[in-house]
Parts: structure tokens; sequence; C-alpha cells
């Protein structure tokens, strides 16, 4: 299958570029984030019967995981409404550009030591240390998004650009890691318009609209990772040489990355899926209290035992996979390198030990959504008469086969991308393809 250009679409594309229906979306967006950090502060402090927990944890999580990611890629940090305010304080302009003079921050740039995803790796890793108490307790979720938005605010009137998005949002490192097994994606029509192109306005911007927020210059993408899909180069590009097209799945996986920071993402995720499926669908009660007890040493044995999982045991374990591979094929490499690029293979599995997780997590408490709808802060109301609905899991017969079908269809996507890898590079993929198999083993264990 070839590329689709779906900006061709002469009705797709006027809606794309018109900034209302976007602006629209931005607006619920807020409300209901402004709404989920309002209910987790006044609401009652049972989890399941706040909406702050219900819409975000089970929600927001069950289409961001199993949708739009998937499909959509970066789809979600087109619509987010984290950065909207600090945006829109920095623009000094809640819509678009006004006057005829090109657009663009002068605030200071990120610090270069800083360019990678390195704190969003931290961030995301803090996130999920305290996972078990964010998920269940309404005001401890609440802090974090507060948290988050003012974040966003103040690194808006330091930084240019969106700077929290780009290099600390815990949800947009994950976001740009799949985003690369997407089937949609941003890129230019012709090199040749691009460079020879005075202006670059869909960097700099024009009065059509801003300089590229997430700080890419389209005419060099290659690949989703930092493209927040917000449309801005599409209105400002002279040449209409951007658009927006269908694709294979995992086109970007083609050309492996060689980046550590990107690599570590791939254990961060993986590692937190399994232990996530252990903590919160195991039968382990001592796992469970120590998860939940935050700041007594049973918590901080468990907080040692996840980060040297995900920083120190799978990638020493992936790092002799693939050490075996070159000593299979007898292969002089930059081990540095290899290792980062072989990464991408696991790519496919982590989403897919993801959808697993979430499909069990998701399906078993989505019926809270309903009780929430009708009380949000759980003060007795009845909105929509579903308040009194009784729990019970949905959908509970599917879980297991799509489980299942999850993590073998990850497995033999991330052994392609292996083997495809191990060809480009002429290295043996068995050790790789192995090591993902007995995850997927340890993963179907901790799941089915």
């Amino acid at each position: 299958m070839g590329r689709i250009e779906l900006t061709s679409n002469p009705v797709l594309k006027r809606l794309l570029v018109n900034r209302w229906p976007q602006w629209a979306i931005f607006a619920i967006m807020l409300a209901g984030f402004l709404f989920a950090i309002l209910s987790g502060f006044i609401g009652t402090p049972v989890g399941s019967h706040n909406f702050s927990i219900v819409f975000v944890w089970i929600g927001w999580w069950a289409v961001l995981i199993l949708v739009a990611v998937p499909f959509f890629g970066r789809g979600w940090c087109a619509v987010c409404p984290i950065p909207l305010p600090g945006e829109w304080l920095q623009r000094g302009n809640v819509l678009g550009p006004d006057g005829d003079a090109p657009v663009r921050n002068k605030l200071r740039h990120w610090p270069r030591a800083l360019r990678n995803i390195w704190l969003q790796n931290v961030s995301f890793t803090l996130v999920a240390l305290f996972s078990s108490v964010l998920l269940t307790n309404p005001t401890v979720t609440s802090i974090v998004l507060a948290a988050m938005i003012f974040l966003a605010i103040g690194l808006s009137m330091m930084f240019e650009r969106r700077t929290f998005c780009r290099y600390l949002c815990p949800v947009g490192g994950f976001i740009g890691l799949y985003a690369q097994a997407a089937p949609i994606e941003l890129r230019i029509k012709d090199k040749a318009a691009c460079v020879n192109c005075g202006s670059k306005a869909c960097y700099n911007g024009s009065a059509q609209g801003y300089g590229c927020p997430w700080d890419v210059f389209p005419g060099g993408l290659t690949k989703n990772t930092y493209c927040g899909l917000c449309m801005e180069c599409i209105r400002t590009c002279p040449y209409d040489n951007i658009a927006i097209s269908l694709r294979p799945f995992a086109a970007d996986l083609v050309k492996p990355s060689a980046r550590l920071d990107e690599a570590f993402k791939a254990f961060i995720m993986l590692g937190s899926a399994m232990i996530y499926a252990g903590v919160l669908l195991g039968p382990w009660g001592v796992l469970k209290n120590a998860a939940f007890q935050v700041g007594t040493p049973a918590w901080s044995i468990y907080a040692a035992a996840f980060t040297s999982m995900i920083f120190v045991i799978l990638p020493g374990l992936y790092y002799a996979a693939v050490k075996a591979g070159t000593a299979i094929t007898k292969t002089k490499a930059r081990m540095k390198s290899i290792f980062a690029e072989f990464s991408s293979a696991l790519i496919p599995l982590g989403l897919m030990f993801w959808v697993g997780f979430s499909l069990s997590f998701v399906f078993t408490n989505a019926s809270y959504i309903l009780m929430a709808a009708s009380d949000p802060f759980g003060w007795g109301w009845n909105l929509f008469g579903t308040a009194t609905v009784a729990w019970q899991p949905v959908l509970s017969w599917l879980v297991t086969p799509l489980q299942t079908l999850a993590l073998a269809g990850g497995l033999l996507w991330s052994a392609n991308t292996a083997h495809r890898t191990g060809l480009q590079r002429r290295i043996s993929s068995l050790p790789v393809i192995l090591f993902c198999l007995l995850l997927t083993i340890g993963m179907a264990w901790l799941l089915l």
C-alpha cells in the first residue's frame, strides 16, 4: 500500500486550514480538563465515583491507547488543552495572528543540552511510580493535572514555542514514540519547493499562521515523533507543499532511530506496561500494597525494583541479545548505535502490551463512566438517570481473545521489524526475536 494524500480532498483541507473547528474542539477539551481538576478537588474522595478519575484514567485513557495513538499517532496532541492557556498568553491572541508581519516568538531558546526526551523519560517514570495513588485518589489526580497546566504556562512565558510539550510532557513522550507506528503522517510533497522557499513560513510563521509550535522544520521531517499535528504549517506554507497522508503502519520504523533517549523510552514503556499489569490486574496483595503505600519502606523497595527494571534489567538483557546477534554473524559494529536502532523493534511490542493491559483495565471499569456522568462529584446527583447503574465488567467475554490477538500481533510485528533491521545492519535478529518472545510469554501470563 502506498501513501494516500488525505488533504487532496478539498473539504477536508478546508476543515484543517480553518481555525474554528479545531478551536471548538480545544474549547470543549479545555472545559473538560478544568472540570476534571475541579471535581478532583471538591468531589467525593472515592475514585470510582469521581469524574476526575473515571473520565481521565478510564475514558480518556481508553480512547488514547486503544484508538488515538495506534491509528492517529500524535492526533491527541492536535487537540490537547494543556498548552493552550500558555500558548495564548505567549502569542497574545486566542485564535490566529493579527496583521501582515510574520509572527515569531522572541523568547529564550530551550537549552541545547536538554533538547532531547530524557526529561520526558524522567517525568513519565515519576508519574508511573506514583500511579497507584494517582489512579485512585481524585485529589492527587487534580494536583498533577493542575501542575501540568501551570508548568506549561510558566514555560511558555520563559521559552519560545511549546517547550513543555516537546521536552517535558510525560504523555507526549510515549505518544511520540508510538506515533511512529501510526498510519497517519504529515510530510512535505516536494523537497525542491522547500529548498527554494525564502520565508520558511512553516517554521517562522506568517500572517496566515504561527511558526511551528514544536520547533520542527517540516521540510526536514522524516518521522512522526516530534510533529504535534497542530496544522500551522499547512496554513502557512505559501506553496501548498505540506500534506496529511495515509500510509502503511510503522512506516517510520523502516529507518530506525539511533538515539539513546528514544531507545530508553521504549524500555520505560515496555517495562511499565508489564509492571502495571502485575500491580493492577495481578493477584499479589504484597505487590499491590507496596505500590499503594507511598513513602513506606515497602514502597521504596517497589520503586527501586521498578526503576531497575526499566533502566537496567530490560536494557541490559536487550543489549546482551543485540550483542549476541553481532557475535552470530561476526559483525563488528558500534554497539551504541546498533543497540539504539534495534530498540525500535520494541515499539510495536510495547504498543500492543499497552493495548492488552488497557483492554482489561478499561473494560473492567467502563461501567463507572455511566455513574460518574450522572453524578460527577459524588454528591448524590442523577443527571442522566445512570448514577445507580450497578458495576459490572463490559464485554468480558471479548477481552481475552482481543488480548491474545494483540500480544501475538505485537510479537510478529516486532519480529518483522527486528528482522528488517538485522538485514540492514547484517546482524542476526534471532536473539532479539527470542527476547521479544520471552517478554510476550511473560505478559501473556500476567494478563491471561
